[in-house]
Formats: C-alpha cells, sequence, structure tokens
C-alpha cells in the first residue's frame, strides 16, 4: 500500500522476513538497483496470528535495511512484492521511511536533500522505542492496550566491552532493546502515550520513544 508521500527523497527501505530469507531478499534486491544492504536479527510478537503484521507470535526474524535514492523505492519494492509475495499470511512486510539527511554514500548529498525536503503526508508510521533488555514485552502490551497489532523486537548493543553506540544521545548497550511497531498514523499517539504512561519513559533511563513516517508499505492487511 503506497501512502501519499513525496517522492524526492531518499529512501530506507525496511523488509522483515523470517529467519534465514533475508539473503534471497537482498539477492532479488540487488537484481533491481540496490547496491548494498544490512541484517539484523529480531522477535516478532504479535496478540493473534490472523492479525496484520509479523503473524507468528515469537518467531524469529531477520531485518533487512536498504538505502535508495530518490524515486527508487517503489519499484525495488514492486519487485520484492511480486517475488515475495508479501500479501500472503507468514510472507513477511515491507515499508520505506523518507531520509531527511544522508552522508556516507552516493545516494544523494545532503545539501540536495536540505533543499527537495517538503512535507509529507503518511497513512502508517513507525514507532521505535528503546528500553533496558526485558523490558520489550512490557512495550508491546502497553502498545496492545493502545490498538497496536504487535511489533519487533531487535537486540541492540554498542562495538564492544568498553564502547557504547548512541541514538538521540541515548546509550545502546548490551542491556538494550529496540521495539518497532508499525501503526496506523491515526493510531500513534494512543499507542506511545500508553507506552509513554506504562514503562514510564519520562524518568532518567527508562527509555526513549521516536515516531516516523512511512512512505508505502507491502503485506500490512
Amino acid at each position: 500500500m503506497k501512502s501519499n508521500a513525496a517522492c524526492n527523497l531518499p529512501e530506507l527501505i525496511v523488509v522483515i522476513v523470517n529467519f534465514g530469507m533475508g539473503s534471497k531478499i537482498i539477492r532479488h534486491a540487488k537484481q533491481h538497483g540496490i547496491t548494498g544492504a544490512t541484517v539484523v536479527l529480531g522477535k516478532g510478537i504479535v496478540k493473534k496470528p490472523l492479525l496484520e503484521f509479523l503473524e507468528l507470535h515469537e518467531t524469529r526474524k531477520e531485518i533487512v535495511l536498504m538505502g535508495v535514492a530518490a524515486g527508487k523505492a517503489e519499484p525495488v519494492m514492486a519487485a520484492l512484492m511480486e517475488k515475495f509475495q508479501f500479501q500472503k499470511p507468514h510472507h513477511g512486510i515491507a515499508f520505506s521511511i523518507p531520509i531527511v539527511s544522508i552522508l556516507g554514500t552516493k545516494l544523494l548529498t545532503d545539501a540536495q536533500v536540505q533543499e527537495e525536503r517538503e512535507v509529507e503526508v503518511s497513512v502508517y508510521q513507525a514507532i521505535f522505542v528503546i528500553v533496558d533488555k526485558g523490558n520489550a514485552e512490557l512495550v508491546i502490551d502497553a502498545a496492545k492496550k493502545a490498538g497496536a497489532r504487535g511489533g519487533t523486537i531487535i537486540n541492540a548493543r554498542g562495538s564492544g566491552i568498553h564502547e557504547t553506540a548512541k541514538l538521540f544521545a541515548m546509550e545502546i548497550e548490551p542491556e538494550k532493546e529496540i521495539v518497532l511497531i508499525i501503526a496506523d498514523k491515526n493510531l500513534t499517539d494512543a499507542i506511545t502515550t500508553a507506552v509513554r504512561n506504562d514503562l514510564e519513559i519520562d524518568k532518567p533511563g527508562k527509555g526513549i520513544v521516536f515516531v516516523q513516517n512511512i512512505s508505502r508499505a507491502y503485506g500490512l492487511r
């Protein structure tokens, strides 16, 4: 399903599939112009097996991240949709989010991105929640109460024993988990409020929540 998002920004394609499918996604994507990708491991959790998004309860997932130049996301995702049939149960989902600034790649220069930025209209939104390890399922429980169908839990860690990665000034250490929830934008406020209240996100060290518009999505029913 495609939203009314602007098409003049580079995009990040995110594909969530069952464990072992990531390399197949990448090989097919490269046939359609993708030059590189990153795969991370996650766990899918949903309320009921027949509901949308990650249909199996607590299944191992692979999350494939691929950056594409402006205007290239739709044909790549359409090719993946045709090949892997995301509309069928248990076949995965794919969505893309706009990149408003980018460095270290030839996809598009940062100056060009800034010049072409414009307001976007999105049907779905991606909610990212970073919490201490062990709290991810509490995030899912809170989100479900507000209407979320499920989510993906991603284990996050720094690059070494004495080093930590940072996202929005919050350390991501071996004790952290990232929860990714895809929701209709009309539910986003309710979901983030529920997570904020139940997990006491406003207290120091309790976690962080941020939301990103989705340009287009396949596999959400």
